[in-house]
């Protein structure tokens, strides 16, 4: 069967089945944990096959008032029991009143924030309340000067992070502000990491937090935990969960994943449109690093890659081998006139032909969410693939183009 040659290129792809293998590992942290655990949909927003993962999430959390709506409307909000959490390092008064009728907790990166906007949802909760409604629960992010991120670029307790209270400034607002109506604390320091990294974190968030902790309802332990990773502890995260739990008057604990989601359940697949020489061969293909898979040069990391190529009517695939490992080796590039737009070098024992298909795997999360139209070149498709076969669910075009310009 011919699974990848006939798809359109360049394509976002997702594989149903595994996306719902993501969710099935998910729930099961859920039962067994007493968690929630919502869906971060920074880093995947894939809405049109939303609904194995409604099945098996508590909700969303969202980055501000355009996530919240996407939540909202495809989700679903309090009326169908479903959790909005929704976080900004800075919300405006605008953005405060659209989010207000949306979200089922609010969460702020600082007293200034939480003095400025506490007392609508105050009033907020006065008209959910004789609605029958649950209120809107106010939550603090807070800094626990502990991260074992890297690179620096994504490490939210470096030098002069913005995102969340340090403890000295915590200590200072509530002598300033109090906690009125503030019933839970969040954390975010993880990215790509095992259960172990959470167990040192908590240490230090417990270190400088305990006083408060034990005075809240809820806490919320962020995302980059990379639960459906195939060598991710979920054990631990699970007792983990539960004694922290039983230390803290069985408080509830929110988990908020979002690339273990979409994690290895799709790919992206472009044509090899040129091939040019400059001391080495490079492919150019209908796809671009920096438009399409922004996060391969910022991490930066190196995708993994095979090529489709058709031999008398048959479908022939290669894994790449690796860094100079294979017969012939090439350098990728995108079609956009940024000179770094390439990554390599990448190898086959079957050289490269123009028309030839390369397929970048896991490209599901934070790439859909940071594509963009650089050079006004093409946004990728978007479709899926499960047992009834490959389906176009969306195409781009000029006009998606031209109405962002």
């Amino acid at each position: 069967m011919k699974k990848y040659s006939a798809i359109p290129t360049p394509c976002y792809v997702l594989e149903s089945e595994r996306l719902e293998k993501n969710a099935k590992i998910l729930e099961i942290v859920r039962q067994q944990s007493g968690a929630k655990v919502l869906l971060a949909l920074k880093g995947y927003a894939f809405w049109r096959e939303f609904g194995i993962l409604r099945q098996k999430l508590n909700g969303c959390c969202a980055s501000g008032l355009y996530e919240a709506k996407l939540a909202f409307e495809e989700f679903g909000g309090r009326e169908s029991q479903k959790e909005i959490c929704v976080y900004s390092p800075a919300f405006k008064e605008a953005e405060m009143s659209a989010i207000l009728p949306l979200a089922t907790s609010i969460i702020f990166n600082s007293f200034y924030q939480y003095a400025a906007h506490k007392d609508r949802i105050l009033d907020k909760n006065k008209q959910l309340e004789n609605l029958g409604l649950s209120p809107i629960k106010m939550g603090l992010r807070i800094n626990p000067l502990y991260s074992e991120v890297t690179p620096a670029i994504y490490n939210p307790c470096s030098k002069v992070s913005r995102l969340g209270i340090t403890p000295s400034e915590f200590e200072k607002g509530v002598k300033e502000h109090g906690l009125e109506g503030v019933s839970g604390l969040h954390f975010h320091t993880h990215c790509e990491q095992n259960a172990d990294a959470l167990c040192r974190t908590l240490e230090h968030v417990e270190k400088h937090f305990k006083p408060y902790l034990e005075n809240m309802a809820w806490v919320n332990f962020g995302g980059g935990h990379h639960i459906t990773r195939s060598d991710y502890n979920v054990n631990l995260l699970i007792q983990t969960i539960k004694d922290f739990k039983e230390r803290y008057h069985n408080i509830e604990v929110i988990l908020e994943p979002g690339e273990a989601i979409g994690w290895q359940c799709g790919f992206l697949i472009a044509s090899v449109i040129d091939i040019v020489k400059n001391d080495q061969e490079i492919a150019i293909l209908d796809a671009s690093f920096s438009a399409h898979m922004p996060d391969c040069l910022e991490m930066p990391y190196r995708p993994s890659i095979f090529k489709i190529s058709i031999e008398n009517n048959e479908e022939l695939i290669e894994a790449e081998k690796g860094e100079n490992q294979g017969a012939f080796s090439y350098f990728l590039g995108g079609p956009t006139c940024l000179a770094g737009d390439f990554m390599g070098s990448f190898s086959f024992e079957v050289p490269l032909k123009r028309g030839d298909k390369i397929v970048f795997q896991d490209m599901l999360h934070y790439t859909i969410v940071k594509n963009n139209s650089f050079n006004g070149v093409p946004l990728p498709s978007l479709a899926k693939l499960d047992q009834q076969g490959f389906k176009i669910l969306k195409n781009f075009s000029y006009e998606d183009y031209k109405n962002r310009n």
